[in-house]
């Protein structure tokens, strides 16, 4: 086997993951005695960073996984020369996982009702909107569909990793074993599908991020937050793709590729903004004020500037700079376009958690942008070692050769 088929880590590449982790270990302490050890309001403002990290962070590399199934559901092989990338991504599900989970779980029995108002028992009683809802908005609920959640992701995803390292040393040589392969793919690929759709595109949100506000809720919320999270989940297989590439690996992997990588950054940043437009022109236009009481402190109070900000990197930046096939192509433009959208995005859970927590004032955000970091360089560091757990190129697959004379 080359070496060039097998991923070896740099060792600059090791001491630039723990070099950001140590620096988001360093702001999570930091953020911990300034705030966190105080409890109550300044406390919350500790666990809302937590919060907005993890479950972003999770979103994100678990949009790497519902790549491969659509795509596999798809019967597409044109991505089957880099597949191996949001394979190694899609492993950091389980360790961020466990993490968000912790932290999900500390928030929700922690004692202080800060962030979910609807876990003090006494406050449901005498409020109506939160007692209608305590079916689901409720301690019981909330650990078990969580715990599921993240265990399924986690689960299904190692099978779908391991249906496709199997081919690896085991090539199916008769046409019927092929046919087989790809129906159990296929099986295997719908199961996360139906899982993802009863999560991250319904229910998932709405317990970790929209409960936050109990008192307003939107339709649109989860499918809104699958956009944010989605795009950024593919602008982080690009980045990958293009650093394995200027590295020498990924030898079949050429601009038709990371044109149609960033065709999907340029498209579903088009359709997060559509979905941003619906959410918030419908909110506006009815101005009812049980709805616009969410849009309020964002689009006109004091979060206003990171409101729109927001709105302009993941929308204005993307559409200007991707929209012609000479940029999609570019692996500067690609890549700087990748870190934008990330960046984006997260300023976008920042603006869907905060607000809420701490109305009265803009926290100092280079404490959350540490904690961001940590996260940064514990993907790094997973995805790594996963990428030099197999061949780069998923080998002896059926579909290889699409992917190897693919053009758009």
């Amino acid at each position: 086997m080359s070496t060039r088929d097998q991923f070896i880590i740099p060792k600059r590449y090791n001491t630039f993951a723990l070099a950001l982790m140590a620096i988001g270990l360093l702001a999570i302490g930091a953020l911990w005695f300034t705030h966190g050890a105080k409890g109550g309001h300044e406390g919350a403002r500790f666990w809302a960073s937590l919060l907005q990290n993890s479950v972003f962070f999770l979103l994100v590399v678990n949009a790497s996984m519902f790549f491969i199934c659509a795509t596999t559901l798809a019967w597409g092989g044109w991505q089957m020369a880099f597949r191996r990338v949001p394979e190694a991504i899609s492993a950091v599900v389980p360790v961020i996982g466990v993490i968000c989970l912790g932290i999900l779980l500390a928030i929700v029995f922690g004692g202080d009702h800060s962030i979910y108002h609807w876990t003090d028992t006494h406050h449901v009683v005498e409020d109506p909107v939160l007692n209608h809802k305590k079916g689901f908005l409720n301690k019981t609920f909330f650990t078990v569909a969580t715990i599921l959640t993240i265990g399924l992701w986690s689960l299904l995803g190692w099978k779908m990793r391991q249906l496709s390292r199997s081919l690896d040393e085991h090539p199916i040589a008769d046409l019927e074993g092929r046919k087989k392969y790809i129906w159990n793919n296929t099986v295997w690929a719908a199961l996360f599908i139906v899982v993802f759709a009863l999560t991250v595109l319904s229910s998932s949100p709405w317990l970790w991020l929209m409960s936050i506000d109990a008192h307003w809720y939107s339709t649109m919320y989860s499918w809104y937050t699958f956009a944010s999270t989605f795009v950024s989940g593919v602008a982080l297989i690009a980045l990958f793709v293009i650093y394995l590439k200027n590295n020498n690996y990924l030898e079949y992997v050429n601009n038709e590729h990371l044109h149609d990588l960033g065709k999907f950054m340029f498209a579903f940043s088009v359709f997060w903004t559509y979905l941003w437009f619906s959410q918030y022109m419908l909110i506006w236009y009815a101005n009812i004020p049980e709805e616009t009481v969410y849009f309020k402190p964002r689009a006109q109070g004091i979060y206003s500037g990171i409101f729109w900000l927001m709105l302009v990197i993941n929308f204005i930046a993307p559409l200007l700079i991707l929209m012609t096939r000479g940029a999609k192509r570019n692996y500067g433009t690609v890549a700087f376009m990748a870190v934008m959208i990330i960046f984006g995005h997260w300023l976008d859970f920042y603006q869907m958690v905060f607000p809420a927590v701490s109305p009265d004032h803009v926290p100092m955000i280079v404490y959350d942008f540490g904690v961001a970091l940590f996260f940064v360089g514990l993907i790094l560091w997973v995805v790594g070692r996963a990428l030099t757990k197999a061949p780069l190129l998923a080998k002896n697959h059926p579909f290889v050769k699409e992917s190897l004379i693919h053009h758009t």
